[in-house]
């Protein structure tokens, strides 16, 4: 590492010798110096030397003479006359000029295809700003320090060189990297070649011919469905030829699947030329022709694919995400989906599986959940061994394109820095330097294994949609694009002047593309029909199943036993902390029956079976080692390690022999990114119990999107299933307005068409069998579970061990105290969560026996038949009440009364108990919530009055 620091610093190298001498003549006399020079090496004197001391520095050279006079040499020579210290001054400059165009070349690159912007004025990229001229060109200079192939150059050719390399089609971001290896490599690779395309006539009419095939897509849609929206890719042609090089060469290099992510645009260009979906099939959903099997379906340019691709280096199943018009969104679901593909493999540095996000110029700048996901790159429970970002940057957002308005930024990918991402700008009328900057960043991220960004920089045809008029906002822009030939036409007339081509070949090529398109033919790379790969999940098993189908998550007790003993057993000479020690100790108490499972408890029960039956589990969440509460503890720390990153024990992990894995993870702290990344691992992987853990349920709508776009619609869209589960810690327990609620109300408008399940548990047993039935019943939907916090803890929330070796998850708990009789309720109380326990305990101060209280623990789908079985318990009841937690406009309300009153007999009543509607979800003054918690469950047991129904 210091060789590598020393060949980038101007200190070392061809410039030491003067260095040395000026600090010599420093030492000597500090008059001596420049300004610049003296103030330098005035810092370095304060700097402490090897031994800690600070004792003043002495001059070398009369100590170095004396050696030499003994040796009967001459004198060391010093610097005596101006032309030696002139030339010494223009050595140092020359690494100066190349670090400039090593770090800011790139701003003076002919990137920008419609050159609508005068080149920057960077003093440091001209020669004159370190005082050289016209009379200096023909200097040479030592250039041992570059990769240009010669250890001396002239200033002249040197310039050439490096204007050729940092200057060109290409411009590359690399020197704001910390790490001394990957600039090395960058240099050499780049400067090696002087960023400079050398393909052979095969390779130039591979490129021409996905040109052809972008193109004339495109056209041959505009023709033939005038005005209907595609989103189209003119002016960003070069793509396609970007993902057909990455894809046959990643094959080259291992890559077995490559997952993809992108928005609208461009998008059937993908679907159709790169991964070759049969354009027939396309037409016929243009012609609203295609089958139509899902509720509700979704537009042709939200659709995924997937296909398996012929390469060089063998078979590559490619992915394409669905994805909702919400840009970047998908970013995090295709990470997700990339690392359940990766662990499927056993592949954790990503050699065999790789995802690729494609990006819009003001998207990748604007949309926060870009950051998030970068965020987690890099992380130990997301990571994917490098992504490779492609932005098509059309130089518009919508019709946003003045840069005083784009973005606070130079480059729309300056974001890509935060993780220390190289960044290749490309002119994208040069599409042989666009497929030599795929080329260079497929090579780093299969070596570095970290992500690196490929801007693409073009132009927008037409309109944000089809039926856009863009003149309207960008005239200047749209009388450069109308005068523009396209990159196609441009490529082939190169072709052919070089002689590369035929005369005539370009429009040949585009008349047999028509002709493909008028047969509906398939025109990439074969597409191999019934191949299956041997990590391909089958998902059949999962589909068209009913959430009422039975799934025994009963143990058997010698079972409990032997799980118990082996999750509550800490290892020997493992100290753990007393707290920590103190629940393990309790643990192997409840394991042995000897007092009732706590929720704690439970929750690692469910898991330690599942993992000893074969199926994974997977937990993430901001504190989910631990858990917010404290009351997981999954992850044991050594209190007396000595080193930050050893020390840890995970008990679940070491639950059986050949058990599946057992992954808790403290994530990052975002919401949405996170949310995404599971949401793709689960609808990667059905058989891993993927659970996403909020540290507050009041913050999961930090992910609404990932939510509302993808969990509660996915399956609905684009049939797609996933058991992903989401556990949100709710209950008002005086927290104030964001630590009371998971928006229990905003799942219950979403539910529909058997979408999901939401449960909210309130015993220990509850919550292992919820878990378990969602692994042994083949049923993949996603299961919201509103978990609480005070229950935690409550006693009468724990669970005596016959419910976990006996039963089964019960959708409606009903009346458990035996004293009530149920020939005398006239009252039956219906709530849901916490309230519960709040609710006996005014019961019984009241000392009422003729109310009956029953807890609705699945609240959808609705257990209809569960609810008539209760009600038919009680012949005089006449009175129904809601009672929640709530504010009337939250909570379940709105969405149980009607469900309740279906199943009510005619002429009783409903009514409703909780607290009154409010903007806000809960209050922040103690004694208000004490008053509302009071009042309500007051109500419950009261005369009605306000809201109520009669059936």
């Amino acid at each position: 590492m210091m060789q590598d620091q020393r060949d980038n610093s101007y200190l070392f190298g061809g410039n030491a010798p003067y260095v040395e001498e000026l600090y010599e003549s420093y030492l000597h006399d500090p008059a001596s110096v420049a300004d610049h020079w003296r103030d330098y090496f005035d810092n370095v004197k304060q700097v402490p030397a090897v031994d800690g001391s600070s004792r003043t520095d002495i001059a070398h050279g009369p100590i170095v003479a004396s050696f030499a006079e003994r040796a009967k040499q001459g004198p060391i020579r010093t610097i005596s006359d101006s032309a030696d210290s002139e030339m010494g001054r223009k050595r140092v400059a020359v690494q100066q000029l190349i670090a400039a165009y090593r770090n800011v070349g790139n701003r003076w690159a002919n990137i920008d295809p419609l050159k609508r912007t005068e080149r920057q004025d960077i003093p440091e990229l001209d020669p004159a700003f370190y005082g050289f001229t016209d009379g200096d060109m023909d200097i040479v200079f030592n250039t041992s320090n570059t990769f240009f192939g010669k250890t001396e150059m002239s200033l002249r050719d040197l310039l050439q060189a490096l204007r050729e390399t940092y200057c060109g089609t290409i411009g590359v971001e690399y020197m704001f990297i910390a790490d001394q290896k990957i600039k090395k490599w960058w240099q050499e690779k780049l400067e090696s070649i002087r960023s400079t395309p050398r393909f052979n006539v095969d390779e130039k009419r591979q490129i021409l011919d996905r040109l052809t095939a972008a193109e004339g897509l495109e056209r041959y849609l505009q023709a033939k469905y005038v005005g209907q929206k595609r989103f189209s890719l003119e002016g960003g042609e070069s793509f396609i030829a970007c993902m057909d090089e990455l894809i046959r060469d990643a094959g080259n290099k291992g890559v077995q699947e490559i997952v993809i992510g992108m928005a609208h645009r461009g998008r059937l260009n993908v679907l159709v030329n790169t991964l070759g979906k049969m354009p027939k099939d396309l037409f016929a959903e243009f012609e609203h022709k295609g089958p139509e099997t899902l509720p509700a379906g979704d537009v042709k340019y939200h659709q995924g694919f997937s296909s398996d691709i012929s390469t060089p280096g063998g078979p590559v199943h490619l992915s394409l995400a669905f994805n909702p018009s919400h840009l970047e969104i998908v970013n995090p679901v295709v990470e997700g989906s990339a690392r359940a593909r990766m662990e499927r493999r056993g592949d954790m540095l990503g050699e065999q599986v790789m995802p690729v996000l494609v990006h819009g110029d003001a998207a990748i700048a604007g949309q926060g959940v870009m950051q998030e996901t970068l965020a987690m790159s890099e992380v130990r429970g997301y990571s994917t061994g490098g992504t490779v970002h492609i932005v098509i940057n059309n130089q518009i957002g919508f019709t946003t394109s003045d840069p005083r308005d784009l973005r606070s930024s130079l480059y729309c990918t300056d974001i890509m820095k935060i993780v220390d991402a190289p960044v290749l700008h490309v002119n994208g009328d040069d599409p042989e330097a666009v497929v030599l900057a795929t080329k260079l960043a497929l090579e780093f991220r299969m070596k570095f294994h970290k992500d690196v960004a490929i801007d693409i920089v073009c132009f927008r045809k037409l309109g944000h949609n089809e039926q856009d008029t863009p003149a309207m906002t960008q005239p200047l822009m749209y009388k450069i694009i109308a005068a523009h030939p396209g990159t196609r036409k441009l490529y082939a007339d190169k072709l052919e002047t070089q002689g590369a081509l035929p005369a005539g070949s370009g429009d040949l090529m585009v008349k047999e593309y028509r002709a493909a398109m008028d047969e509906g033919k398939q025109t990439s790379d074969p597409v191999l029909s019934n191949f299956k790969g041997k990590f391909a999940v089958d998902w059949s098993p999962f589909l068209n199943k009913k959430w009422t189908d039975e799934a025994d998550t009963a143990i058997p007790l010698t079972e409990w036993k032997r799980l118990a003993e082996k999750i509550s057993t800490i290892p020997e000479n493992f100290k753990a902390h007393p707290l920590v020690a103190k629940v393990y100790n309790d643990r192997a108490a409840m394991g042995r029956g000897e007092v009732n499972i706590d929720w704690g408890m439970g929750e690692h029960m469910a898991f330690a079976s599942l993992v000893a039956s074969g199926y994974p589990v997977r937990l993430s969440g901001e504190d989910s080692g631990r858990g917010t509460f404290t009351h997981r503890h999954a992850v044991l720390h050594e209190q007396n390690r000595e080193k930050w990153d050893t020390g840890t024990y995970i008990a679940l992990q070491h639950v059986t022999k050949d058990q599946a894995p057992f992954a808790v993870i403290d994530s990052i702290l975002s919401e949405e990114a996170v949310l995404g990344f599971e949401y793709g691992y689960a609808a990667a992987e059905p058989n891993t119990l993927t659970i996403w853990e909020a540290q507050f349920g009041d913050f999961a709508n930090g992910a609404q999107v990932v939510i509302d776009q993808f969990i509660a619609s996915g399956e609905v869209k684009w049939g797609r299933a996933n058991g992903l589960v989401m556990m949100l810690p709710h209950g008002y327990e005086g927290q104030g307005p964001e630590h009371s609620s998971a928006r229990l109300e905003r799942f219950m408008q979403l539910c529909a068409d058997t979408n999901m399940q939401v449960i909210q548990p309130t015993t220990a047993s509850q919550i292992f069998h919820v878990l378990r039935r969602q692994m042994i019943r083949q049923f993949r939907k996603p299961l919201i579970l509103m978990t609480p916090k005070s229950l935690l803890r409550n006693k009468e929330a724990a669970s005596p061990l016959s419910e976990f070796t006996k039963g089964g998850f019960q959708t409606i708990l009903g009346e458990r105290d035996d004293t009530i009789d149920a020939k005398k309720v006239t009252r039956l109380v219906i709530c849901s969560g916490k309230v519960y326990y709040d609710l006996v305990k005014q019961r019984a101060e009241k000392k009422m026996d003729d109310a009956a209280i029953i807890r609705l623990e699945q609240l959808y789908p609705f257990p209809h038949k569960a609810l008539t079985a209760e009600l038919k318990k009680y012949p005089k009841l006449e009175e129904v009440v809601w009672c929640q937690d709530e504010p009337q406009n939250q909570g379940a309300w709105f969405f149980v009364q009607h469900n309740i009153l279906e199943n009510m007999s005619e002429g009783m009543k409903l009514s409703y108990a909780g607290r009154p509607a409010s903007a806000s979800p809960a209050c922040g003054y103690a004694h208000l919530h004490q008053e509302q918690q009071k009042s309500l469950l007051n109500a419950a047991f009261a005369k009605l009055k306000g809201y109520v129904i009669t059936k």
